[in-house]
């Protein structure tokens, strides 16, 4: 049987760049070889679209310096285009992943691209990816399923003109402390926690660097868990849950905490309260089926202290498969390792109905 191939896409131009480079050494490494001839294209922070020649080139970041082209043509013939010095080899692709993270790349846009192409691809599609990268869509979905979220206030960027107005529409809303987020950021990039009205202020000048969409919600004190979800409709599962153990002199789990902290830890399978794992397990299958969710994605939760109530916090449609993720690490807890998680979520890219 002759291989297939695969474009397996990294980088981007949202703010997580740096961290879906580091995702796609880990699910480049588990392609099956066998099966796969792999293309792994880079897009740069100022979006231009390379060839990459070896993940050796990603891991040292040497790939930035190729000056071969490679992009996807959106006529249905479905093809990668290199350019090398002028000439063009064109490949015809049989399935795509993109290891993408944040906006242009989990936000639906670069989704649209492949259906255009009519190239079978891993992940949600366009509609779950732009309602789900979006915080405020995502809240309006949730809203129609009676499952507890935390009470928000949508801000726009242009609002902030008038800065006193959307402090006193938050604090007649809100008590103190609040989290100010960008609406379409992800890895908490640009996520703050305000104590004050100061602390709101500059957290919603530094969420609006991000979005010109702003969300305000109130503070839920809790465990933090978060849950794996792969599969489509009737056939989508969901994993056990795991729980983020944020150091302790993080103020939450930010982006720093996440990614550059050894004190953060993750914890697989964690004792809980009878019955909330299960309900846990099962709003996330109900709002990933409700924003139409397709292949995979990671659904985030508060255990509120004292109440013992689960708060759905986020989704997010193309979870991180770097060392410390959760989303593969749940997966393996229930006997997909890596190799099989990523085999198993291609093979799924081509069931997509259409």
């Amino acid at each position: 049987m002759s291989k297939k191939n695969l474009a397996v896409i990294f980088g981007g131009r949202s703010s997580e760049h740096e961290v879906s480079c580091i995702s796609v050494v880990t699910v480049a490494k588990a392609v099956d070889t066998e099966k796969y001839n792999i293309y792994l294209i880079g897009i740069t922070k100022e979006g231009n679209w390379l060839k990459c020649d070896s993940i050796s080139s990603i891991e040292d970041g040497s790939w930035r310096e190729s000056k071969v082209r490679a992009i996807i043509s959106p006529d249905t013939k479905g093809e990668l285009i290199i350019d090398e010095s002028g000439t063009n080899t064109y490949v015809k692709l049989d399935v795509i992943f993109p290891v993408l993270h944040g906006m242009y790349g989990e936000d639906g846009t670069i989704q649209g691209l492949f259906e255009m192409a009519d190239i079978p691809y891993v992940g949600c599609g366009v509609f779950a990816s732009a309602a789900s990268m979006d915080k405020f869509y995502t809240k309006l979905v949730v809203d129609t399923l009676d499952i507890r979220q935390a009470v928000y206030v949508p801000v726009l960027r242009d609002q902030l003109n008038d800065i006193d107005s959307v402090v006193k529409r938050v604090e007649e809303r809100l008590s103190y402390p609040v989290f100010v987020k960008p609406s379409k950021a992800g890895s908490s990039k640009g996520v703050s926690k305000a104590e004050n009205r100061d602390e709101l202020i500059s957290g919603l000048n530094e969420a609006s660097k991000h979005d010109y969409k702003i969300l305000v919600e109130e503070a839920i004190v809790g465990r933090e868990l978060e849950c794996a979800v792969m599969g489509y409709g009737d056939k989508a599962k969901a994993s056990g849950v795991g729980e983020i153990l944020a150091a302790e002199e993080a103020a939450f789990y930010d982006f720093d905490a996440k990614y550059n902290n050894a004190d953060s830890k993750t914890v697989i399978g964690p004792v809980l309260p009878d019955g909330k794992e299960d309900e846990i397990r099962n709003d996330a299958l109900k709002i990933f089926n409700a924003l139409d969710g397709f292949g995979l994605s990671r659904v985030d939760f508060f255990l509120e202290k004292d109440t013992n109530c689960v708060v759905f916090n986020e989704i997010n449609t193309l979870p991180g498969f770097t060392g410390i993720s959760m989303y593969p690490m749940l997966w393996d807890a229930k006997g997909y390792d890596i190799k099989k998680l990523v085999d198993t979520l291609i093979d799924m890219a081509v069931e997509r109905p259409r």
